[in-house]
């Protein structure tokens, strides 16, 4: 597996190490991702987010996880892609849609004051994994890495939370988020419409999502999340 990183220039050191074992069912859809990741870098294509970025999500501990958030695949906008689903880096304007619809939903749930930035890190470091569910993308096609092994990835990642028990609370967003559902055994979930553009309207908008996280947690004897982010 060392040798497909290098190629593809993807840090395997920014992983927990207590996340291999939950990744060794996979281990075949990782290399076979790498291979593809070093492929398109041969090619001279770009790949997002850059090589120590691509499992940031899984520096966090798995003992550490409260909630899980499931987002899709990386910004295709050069210099927007960080690691963590739907987080930005803290200098880009505007914010992409999707992430402007996740932070109005945010201010209008809990009453925060608006974000100075889009960069969701401070969530990560209270227990919420920011995990998507494709980890790379060429720059400007969206979508462009599925089906090259990151699902059957992440989808371990989330079967190793579901496994470990509470408090854990798995959050949702659409189609491709919700295909894990199965995955998540009995885990208390918060689920509606993505907050694209596309479908923010059809369900996202409204859903108080992160007061709902909070209440499974409380059900849970948990202490809520500090959805709090710097003004």
């Amino acid at each position: 597996m060392v040798g497909p990183a290098r190629r593809a220039g993807v840090d395997l050191a920014v992983v927990h190490p207590a996340w291999w074992t939950a990744l060794a069912p996979a281990r075949g859809d990782l290399v076979r991702a790498l291979e593809a990741v070093a492929d398109d870098v041969a090619a001279g294509r770009e790949v997002l987010p850059r090589g120590d970025r691509v499992l940031r999500a899984l520096a966090q501990a798995p003992q550490d996880v409260r909630v899980l958030v499931v987002g899709q695949d990386p910004y295709p906008t050069p210099g927007h892609a960080v690691g963590l689903s739907f987080s930005a880096e803290p200098d880009v304007r505007p914010l992409p849609p999707t992430l402007r619809n996740l932070l109005a939903e945010r201010d209008a749930d809990t009453g925060l004051p608006p974000a100075a930035t889009g960069d969701l890190t401070a969530w990560a470091g209270r227990g919420v994994l920011l995990l998507n569910r494709v980890l790379t993308v060429e720059a400007g096609r969206s979508g462009s890495h599925r089906g090259r092994g990151w699902e059957r990835v992440t989808e371990e990642v989330v079967r190793a939370l579901a496994a470990r028990g509470g408090p854990l609370v798995a959050v949702l967003w659409g189609r491709d988020a919700q295909a894990l559902r199965p995955a998540l055994g009995g885990t208390a979930v918060v689920e509606s419409a993505h907050p694209s553009p596309l479908s923010a309207r059809r369900g996202f908008t409204g859903s108080r999502p992160f007061s709902a996280v909070d209440a499974a947690l409380a059900a849970q004897g948990a202490r809520p999340v500090d959805w709090s982010l710097p003004t």
